[in-house]
């Protein structure tokens, strides 16, 4: 029997209405915040504020990240989740023989899909995995792969295949893009087979776009693109203003953010309901000085904060990379952040919860 996408029945009863777009010209160029507006935003910070600056204990969301430390007598990459206010951190992993990392909650908040480096020497190897949000029911789903993404029904995951046999922590080492359908636990190509050196990848709320990075492949030097969840299709953001890596959707679809350089983030509005997608409305919420880094930014799911991660500039951002002294920050989109861990312990790739 012809086995069907999870998504694609879905898919195919959305319609697709042309809509005029801003033309990439006007890409880039900032509204004009009115005075009382709650837009209104200020030069970003270079620093992170006192912690009461930000409401924290009012986010009712949790996040879950990355942190290197010692477990069970041995240190390494464990996956924690917190309270926003960085309270309560709980490890959800708890394996002092593998590498947990790279933490993705599904839209409906009951799971979540990582990455595991298993084995040592030449014998190592990157996998992904899925998990029921409190850590248990792991879940294998691919080995020599990475960096992997929900659908928006949390039905499916997509994920990155790996360009090499042999171990890399080289970020944009991939060479294909993957479905994996969790009802049936059977994998599906995705159809553009040209996708390379392809990272971080985010499924569009829609389900019917990928935002990724690409690093020297596809005819990029390093870009972020849109290409279609279901077709051929290929689009360099950079027309509409859009540089740097490591794009994010929000979760409504209405908005993306990314990292333009590793000392600013920035958001943008992105309409997803033409035949391409346009970008308008370029603005940057976050900037660290140049001894520092700031890497790995998600939109909560009400769209009024982001977490990122934040550290100095020594840190590697790469999944696998060590960061000591890196730390997980809030900002409130108008220029405001704060450190919510204090331990320094190679914290990065925050994920938001989407359930409070």
């Amino acid at each position: 029997m012809k086995r069907i996408l999870p998504v694609l029945a879905v898919l195919l009863s959305l319609g697709c209405p042309a809509v005029a777009g801003t033309s990439p010209s006007a890409a880039g160029r900032p509204l004009q915040a009115q005075p009382g507006n709650a837009a209104t935003r200020m030069r970003p910070k270079q620093i992170p504020l006192p912690r009461e600056a930000i409401a924290l204990e009012t986010i009712p969301y949790k996040l879950v990240y990355e942190t290197y430390r010692e477990t069970g007598g041995k240190a390494n990459w464990e996956i924690f989740m917190m309270n926003a206010d960085g309270s309560n951190p709980v490890n959800l992993t708890n394996t002092p023989d593998v590498d947990e990392m790279y933490p993705h909650v599904s839209p409906d908040g009951t799971k979540i899909c990582f990455v595991v480096d298993e084995g040592s020497g030449r014998s190592r190897t990157r996998h992904v995995y899925h998990m029921n949000i409190d850590g248990t029911d792991r879940v294998h789903v691919a080995k020599n792969a990475r960096e992997p993404c929900w659908s928006f029904d949390s039905k499916s995951i997509a994920y990155l295949t790996g360009e090499y046999e042999r171990y890399t922590t080289r970020e944009y080492a991939t060479d294909g893009l993957m479905f994996y359908h969790l009802e049936n636990t059977w994998h599906q190509p995705h159809v553009n087979t040209d996708l390379h050196h392809l990272y971080a990848i985010c499924w569009s709320p829609d389900g019917r776009w990928f935002l990724a990075a690409v690093h020297g492949g596809m005819g990029y030097s390093d870009t972020i693109i849109a290409f279609e969840a279901f077709g051929r299709r290929v689009f360099d953001l950079a027309a509409w203003g859009v540089k740097g890596c490591r794009p994010e959707f929000s979760l409504d679809g209405t908005q993306m953010v990314w990292g333009e350089t590793d000392w600013n983030l920035q958001i943008a509005e992105i309409n997803l309901k033409g035949p391409e997608p346009k970008v308008t409305n370029i603005r940057e919420i976050v900037r660290c000085s140049h001894n520092f880094k700031v890497y790995h930014v998600d939109l909560s799911p009400d769209g009024k904060y982001i977490a990122f991660s934040y550290g100095p500039s020594r840190g590697g951002q790469q999944v696998g990379g060590m960061a000591e002294g890196w730390n997980i920050c809030i900002g409130d989109l108008t220029g405001r952040w704060v450190q919510i861990t204090t331990d320094g312990l190679h914290n990065k790739e925050p994920d938001w919860v989407p359930i409070p």
